[in-house]
């Protein structure tokens, strides 16, 4: 009988590659105890912490370890980046090499954003919209980028799925 952490694994693995097919799908799936209402709920609600294009998109690791890009990096047209969302400041700090910021957003959902520098302290509540930050140097993103990255109950998830940014899947002919 397989492990419970092999089992979960193998949902999150399943959640994962749903999540490249379409957000409808990767809602009703998750092994989290959010229902596919919560999840279209959350779509479309945040907002993007600085506007620019997705430079580096989001790509799910094969499990825990492996490599993978969990966020998206974000060209930023601003120095300035605010909340995504309302929630509560739980880190505010330096990681490395590069400032981070990290926001409880309640129900299990947590935002990241790096290099972002910032004067708030643990506590600090926020609405979706106030400045949060300027832009830093430092991290694995590119200089001018913001790195967003989203976890729903631990499990890192697209944060485009929040942003409402996710394509559906196209299939196309092979002939």
């Amino acid at each position: 009988m397989p492990s419970l952490t092999r089992v979960r694994r193998a949902a999150a693995l399943a959640v994962a590659l749903l999540a490249l097919a379409a957000p409808s799908t990767v809602a009703a799936a998750s092994p989290a105890t959010h229902t596919a209402a919560s999840v279209e709920d959350d779509a479309h609600s945040w907002t993007w912490p600085v506007l620019g294009r997705v430079l580096e998109p989001y790509r799910q690791p094969a499990h825990d370890y492996a490599a993978g890009h969990r966020g998206i990096d974000i060209e930023a047209g601003t120095d300035t980046v605010v909340a995504p969302d309302d929630g509560v400041v739980l880190f505010a700090g330096v990681v490395v090499d590069r400032p981070v910021l990290t926001i409880d957003h309640g129900d299990g959902l947590v935002s990241t954003l790096e290099p972002v520098v910032t004067e708030l302290s643990p506590g600090t509540r926020l609405s979706a919209g106030d400045v949060v930050g300027v832009l830093a140097d430092g991290g694995h993103a590119a200089s001018g980028t913001v790195h967003l990255g989203a976890r729903r109950d631990g499990v890192y998830i697209n944060p485009l799925l929040l942003l409402g940014g996710v394509p559906r899947a196209v299939l196309l002919p092979c002939c």
